[in-house]
Order: C-alpha cells, then structure tokens, then sequence
C-alpha cells in the first residue's frame, strides 16, 4: 500500500480507534489523551498517511500558506540578512504544518502596487495572512491589509493606531551592549559610525551608542557621511584616527560600515583589534571573513520567524483573541577578534 492511497480509515483501524479520533489527532491533539494521541501518531508514520489538504482546506477555510513579500533584492549581491531569514521563516512554518508563498510586492512602487499585489491573494484565497519584513512605521503594506482586516505578522514596528503584531530587534539595548563591552575593556573615547539611511532600526542603533557612550572617560562622538559613500567616510574616518584626540574603538551602524572601518584604521597605519578595536552590527557572514574577525550583534532570525508564524496562525485561527502587543527580542553579541580587550 503507497502513501497515496491510505485512507483515514486505514489509519483509524491500525490504531485501533474511530475515525473522528484520528481526526481529532491532526486537528485537534489537545482533545485526546496522550497514549491515545501515541497511537494513532505511529499508526500514521507507519502507514505513511497523508491529509488531503485541499479536503481540509474546504472544510476550515484555511490553506496552511503564509504569504511573504519578499524584500527587493540584487541577484547579483544579495542581503544575506534577508535570505537568511526567509530560510528560517520557511523552517518555521514547516515545524507547524504550513508553506511560504513568496511573491514580490515592493513598497516604493506606491500603495496602488502595494494594494494590488496583495488584494488578488487576498481575493483568490491562496494564503491564510502575511508575513512582512523590513517594516517601517508608513508602510503601505501595514494599512493594505489594516484596512481589509486580514491577517499578518511583522518583523518591524508598525505605527500607533496599527495592529502592533510585531517583533522586532531591540537594537538600542544591543548598541549599548557594544559599548559596554568596550568600556569594560577599558576604551575611553568611542567614535560611531553612523549611516545616512533615514531607517527606524538604525535610527534606534544610534540612540543606544549615545545612551551607553555618555559614559565614556574621554568623551563619545560620531561621523557620518552623505550617502554613505565608502571613500568619503573612509577619508573621515582616517583624519580622525591620525589626529590628536584619535578614538580607540570605532561602533558601526553595520558590517558593511565596519568594512569601511577596517579600511581607515589601516590606511592610517594602525592594526584593527591591537590599536582600534571595531564593532559591527547583524553579524552577516563578512565577519568572519574579515582578519581579525569583526565582533558584532547577532540577530536571532530563528526566534523570530517562530515567533512571527506562532502569532500569525493564532490571528487566523482565533480572529476573536485580544489583539497581540509589540514584542523586542534581545541581539546577541558575538565577540572576536576585532575586539579583544585593552
């Protein structure tokens, strides 16, 4: 006997139980008893039971898909931040029995695009809501699906008077750990690299920098520059590592600007780690990459598509549950060589 052609009553007379208990036992495990639930769990690995998902479909109205724009990439130089974290959303979904739809719905094509793109899912009844990514508080996204009433999980603040259904990176609170691990190592004048980009995150980054620098024995300061133009803030960067206040350790918005920092300190004639110690933020696969290896702040994407999906299938399946807060999850910092202590 295949896979194919195993029936729910063949599973329900292995086990030795009804065919509504072997139902319960897909829909609803919490109904039956544990040994009970055992049995008819092993009866479904050994025949090789397969739901009919498109019967379940018609019966709960729901597909088990989770629709996700995928962020606007360059084939030819991804974000390993996002690929990343699509790979765990998959992951995720999968522990609980659903699919990822991914399609592409691009917020700067304006809120007609972004509406379209997600009313013709919506409309056909291909997914049961949405998971969104790199959220920001006038995403057009958020009021699209706000103002249909459909479902969806974000990765990213959204904006009072719009369901807080979110998780984001407490990217204050991971700054300030940056800082902190330097002053515990003894710096005492910190320079940040700050980023030109007008984003809620880095925006956050930046606060948490002048939160913990405030306590610095020689003082804290920043530079940044227009477009976050490589040679520009190299240049920056070098004058102020050969001038006479000179930092001892560089805090950077991003891996990338931490690059850009390694590039100062040794046009400057200096040694990343032995005589400017840098820190990064995301902790993309450069870091290791780099000599030394560049200290950064991790993001947990794990946590956060489970996380994401545990919220969205329990807005679909219970629409009458009391609206879900905001919740921030910590970044872990990853210590190495580019930080080792004075």
């Amino acid at each position: 006997m295949t896979a194919r052609q195993v029936t729910i009553e063949d599973v329900a007379h292995a086990a030795g139980v009804s065919r509504q208990t072997v139902s319960n036992a897909l829909n609803a495990p919490h109904r039956l008893r544990a040994t009970t639930l055992a049995r008819v769990t092993a009866a479904i690995d050994e025949l090789g039971y397969q739901p009919d998902q498109s019967a379940r479909s018609l019966r709960t109205g729901t597909r088990k898909v989770i629709g996700y724009p995928a962020p606007a990439d360059n084939p030819a130089d991804p974000n390993p931040l996002m690929g990343g974290f699509l790979q765990a959303l998959v992951t995720a979904a999968d522990a609980v029995g659903h699919r990822i739809l991914v399609f592409r719905s691009d917020p700067q094509q304006g809120a007609g695009a972004v509406a379209r793109s997600f009313n013709s899912l919506i409309a056909a009844r291909q997914v049961d809501g949405f998971v969104l990514s790199d959220v920001v508080h006038d995403d057009p996204r958020v009021d699209v699906l706000t103002e249909a009433g459909f479902p969806f999980a974000a990765f990213g603040r959204t904006a009072p008077g719009r369901p807080q259904n979110w998780v984001d990176i407490d990217s204050t609170a991971a700054t300030a750990a940056l800082v902190g691990l330097l002053l515990d190592q003894g710096h005492r004048r910190i320079c940040y690299l700050n980023s030109a980009a007008s984003l809620p995150w880095l925006a956050d980054r930046r606060a948490g920098f002048l939160q913990a620098a405030a306590a610095a024995p020689d003082g804290a300061f920043e530079v940044g520059v227009p477009d976050d133009d490589p040679a520009a803030l190299s240049h920056a960067v070098q004058r102020l590592l050969t001038g006479p206040d000179r930092p001892t350790a560089l805090v950077c918005a991003s891996d990338w600007l931490a690059l850009t920092a390694y590039q100062a300190v040794r046009a400057a004639g200096l040694a990343v780690g032995d005589d400017v110690a840098v820190t990064g933020f995301n902790d993309i696969p450069l870091c290791t990459l780099l000599q030394p290896a560049l200290t950064s702040a991790r993001l947990p994407l794990a946590a956060i598509a489970h996380v994401l999906v545990d919220r969205l299938i329990t807005a679909v399946e219970d629409p009458t549950a009391a609206p879900a807060s905001g919740l921030l999850l910590p970044a872990e910092p990853v210590v190495r060589g580019s930080t080792p202590g004075r």
